[in-house]
């Protein structure tokens, strides 16, 4: 993945991670609560995608919660052209999502609205993915993009089950916007830079069936 960052991108994704972090962190010291107030958890979905991922997720009050989750593949991809490892598909990323969410119930149990926003760097080729607003000739797929920052966020839905005293499943569901500051190469595995460009996405942006382990 190219170290050419866009500088607005960046900082926000930077500031973004922190101020999540530190959210949760503080949340996790200072909240106590009877029933459960901190969970690890694992989305299956993302995995499927060889996409490791880790979430931790702290009660806020009775319904409300922040969640956070972080995933990453780049390391699957071969960074040399030359190789003959190298793989001229691929879809090298990573990103980070924080969530804030209204339980209808109570914390982590049933049925639940989430408010999330996400941000992260990408290295795409030989993909074209659906409903970025400017590719809709599809020739994406016959392109190399190195995404200097993509930064947007949506509203989800989602469900958890309950199925041991620390273990739950969960499944949610969102779409929303995000913003794509990218590089274009004409080709997938070629160095020479062809353009620089700004594009809109609008579609999907979550879908999970995760693995809930309650920490306390």
């Amino acid at each position: 993945m190219s170290n050419r960052c866009q500088s607005s991108g960046t900082a926000f994704l930077q500031k973004l991670l922190l101020g999540v972090a530190v959210l949760l962190i503080g949340v996790s010291t200072s909240y106590r609560a009877e029933a459960q107030s901190v969970a690890l958890k694992n989305n299956l979905a993302y995995d499927a995608l060889l996409t490791p991922n880790l979430s931790m997720e702290v009660a806020l009050g009775k319904q409300w919660t922040m969640d956070l989750q972080y995933g990453a593949n780049f390391f699957f991809y071969e960074k040399n052209a030359t190789s003959p490892n190298y793989k001229t598909k691929k879809w090298s990323h990573w990103m980070v999502q924080p969530e804030l969410r209204y339980w209808f119930c109570e914390a982590f149990n049933g049925w639940f609205l989430g408010l999330h926003a996400q941000g992260g760097q990408a290295n795409i080729g030989e993909i074209s993915i659906p409903f970025v607003l400017q590719n809709k000739d599809q020739v994406m797929k016959n392109n190399r993009y190195e995404v200097d920052a993509f930064y947007g966020g949506g509203l989800a839905v989602g469900y958890q089950w309950l199925i041991a005293p620390r273990f739950s499943l969960e499944f949610e569901l969102g779409a929303g916007y995000n913003r794509i500051h990218y590089n274009k190469f004409p080709c997938t595995t070629c160095g020479a830079k062809g353009s620089r460009g700004v594009a809109d996405y609008v579609g999907p942006t979550k879908a999970a069936i995760s693995l809930v382990f309650f920490l306390k």
